[in-house]
């Protein structure tokens, strides 16, 4: 009989619902960022960790691909290069004022071209670039990589498989759409594939996450609580293929007391840039990159619903100057690894609000912040 190699470590996926590269980063892309940031870092002291972001959710998407028929029909004379966050985030925002959507067939050049595997609108290329220099003032990593993975799935493939699994309802010879199918486990149809031909995010998402079941022992799916209904569904049919997944549904921030989509506006003076720089001006780069997490995610939590105080932003920033300060000073110590196992949680992953709050506490040891542990770095 064959020993089991207990030494293996454990192959995590995290995966992430992408931001659509439409609109200048929020408080809430922040946020997600930075819980994905920090549970990839200290995850990957117990185990083999990677991130899946998934460029053909965020790129194949209605919204983008309309956004993008959109500005070429009406805004084809703009040099993005020269273009700023805010007023690409002025462009979106008049896209869903101004536009009644078009037909599918007139995005399905841009479906085509997204499938082909590296094409991306001069606009969101443009979004793209600024979302990296603001990630990386934050000290955010294998988040939001240039470039697509290789091994997606086709469409029809995918419906094979899950016509095989019994987990669709596929009415598209008959003319009509295809259903993704739970309901034995009491969950409702799910329209996927309409008629002609346009597919829903959640069919990304699977031609994504399918081929990685077999090389991950675990696969943490990441994203917001108004998706809970079709990540539950998610779950299901990838646990169904034989994954084992967890989810983990992170609330939005409010501004000014109100969550509301980028579409609308309301944002300018709370994007990242716009936090980096009202952070940077009252402290060094380390504590805003570890005041951030202190603040998002300890402060913020999970699911608390909260708006965006720059006050309290603040507070955490001086907070991490002075643990920063402890650290340099020698008071830090320990076993990294000890004090994640001890303080992240049961799962599979390191839970980022138990070790936020964990390093917030008074007792609490600071090895996280102490030499090769730079989890905020």
């Amino acid at each position: 009989m064959t020993t089991p190699d207990t030494s293996r470590r454990e192959r995590i996926l995290l995966a992430p619902i992408p931001i659509t590269p439409t609109k200048p980063l929020t408080p809430s892309h922040v946020k997600g960022m930075l819980w994905v940031d920090v549970m990839f870092k200290t995850t990957s002291q117990l185990a083999d960790v990677r991130c899946l972001y998934s460029h053909l959710t965020a790129n194949a998407s209605e919204q983008t691909l309309g956004f993008w028929e959109y500005l070429d029909r009406e805004h084809d004379d703009v040099n993005f290069d020269s273009c700023d966050e805010h007023e690409l985030g002025e462009l979106y925002r008049r896209y869903h004022a101004e536009s009644s959507h078009c037909r599918y067939e007139a995005l399905v050049p841009y479906v085509r071209a997204v499938e082909r595997g590296r094409w991306c609108h001069p606009c969101s290329l443009r979004l793209s670039d600024i979302w990296r220099t603001q990630a990386a003032l934050l000290g955010i990593e294998n988040l939001m990589p240039a470039q697509p993975h290789d091994d997606t799935m086709g469409i029809e493939a995918l419906v094979d498989l899950l016509k095989i699994s019994e987990l669709c309802l596929d009415l598209r010879a008959a003319g009509g759409p295809l259903y993704l199918d739970a309901t034995a486990d009491g969950l409702p149809l799910r329209r996927s594939i309409a008629p002609d031909g346009q597919v829903n995010y959640l069919i990304n998402l699977l031609r994504d996450l399918v081929p990685q079941i077999p090389r991950h022992d675990h696969i943490v799916l990441i994203h917001d609580e108004e998706l809970n209904a079709d990540h539950v569904l998610l779950q299901r049919i990838l646990e169904k293929l034989g994954a084992v997944v967890h989810r983990v549904a992170l609330s939005r921030v409010a501004i000014d007391g109100v969550v509301r989509s980028a579409r609308f506006g309301g944002w300018r003076g709370y994007t990242a840039s716009a936090l980096i720089d009202h952070s940077l001006g009252a402290a060094d780069l380390a504590s805003v990159k570890l005041g951030m997490r202190l603040y998002f995610i300890a402060t913020l939590g999970k699911n608390r619903s909260a708006s965006i105080d720059l006050k309290h932003l603040g507070r955490s920033t001086r907070r991490a100057a002075t643990l920063l300060a402890q650290s340099e000073a020698g008071a830090a110590g320990g076993d990294v690894g000890l004090f994640l196992r001890k303080h992240g949680g049961r799962k599979c992953y390191v839970d980022p609000y138990r070790i936020t709050t964990a390093l917030l506490s008074q007792h609490a040891p600071l090895c996280p912040i102490d030499g090769g542990s730079k989890w905020y770095m």
